[in-house]
């Protein structure tokens, strides 16, 4: 269930496969960028430096145990922006509106029936599964749809999976009500069911690069 990058060319700028690269993997090397794109590391450097020039990326060296420092390649808060937040603006300000007009309890009124809503469609689209792999495949080709950059990949150990979640296309909206984070880990226990565990290992709203689950079965 792992997703896989399109080759290199395929349907966007050198310079739109470096930044969704970034924005999917987190920071990565030259030798790394140039050979998802297929290109030569001078082709990598004189896009990444476009990039650098443009406020969208930027480097830091890393030095390990042993060996030279290794230069790594990350978004900036303006690359990142290069990924829609959905009506982020309007979302705000809807939520604020509710808030000043109904008070708490009327927001979560709100959010409760996006929730359902919610619910029923996710039950429905994956209605046919049988099993936990199955019904996740389905949570991820949904996620993705909406915008999530989701992919699924399976743990070390053999015995479960990890829901990974690249971009949040609600992002500003959970920002300023953490009840939509709270929402989407319900949503997640209905469709994959009471037989297996959820854990949230990083969190875009706590300074994580991405959204990451842990997934496994209980007993």
């Amino acid at each position: 269930m792992t997703r896989h990058d399109p080759p290199a060319g395929v349907g966007a700028s050198a310079e739109t496969r470096i930044l969704e690269l970034l924005k999917r993997r987190g920071a990565s090397t030259i030798a790394e960028i140039a050979g998802t794109l297929g290109v030569s590391h001078e082709a990598a450097r004189q896009r990444l430096n476009k990039l650098d020039e443009n406020g969208l990326i930027e480097s830091s060296e890393t030095r390990g145990a042993v060996g030279r420092p290794r230069r790594q390649w990350r978004l900036t808060s303006r690359g990142h922006d290069r990924f829609p937040d959905a009506h982020a603006q309007l979302s705000v300000q809807l939520l604020d509106a509710a808030l000043s007009l109904h008070g708490e309890s009327g927001v979560e009124h709100l959010l409760g029936q996006r929730e359902n809503e919610m619910r029923s469609r996710y039950l429905r689209h994956c209605a046919g599964a049988s099993t936990t792999a199955e019904r996740l495949e389905l949570l991820v080709e949904l996620r993705d749809a909406e915008g999530y950059m989701a992919r699924c990949e399976p743990l070390g150990d053999g015995e479960g999976w990890r829901l990974i979640e690249d971009h949040c296309p609600i992002g500003a909206a959970a920002g300023r009500c953490q009840a939509f984070c709270a929402s989407e880990l319900r949503l997640f226990q209905a469709v994959l069911g009471e037989g297996v565990e959820i854990q949230r290992e990083e969190h875009l709203q706590r300074g994580g690069a991405r959204c990451a689950y842990r997934i496994k079965p209980r007993g």
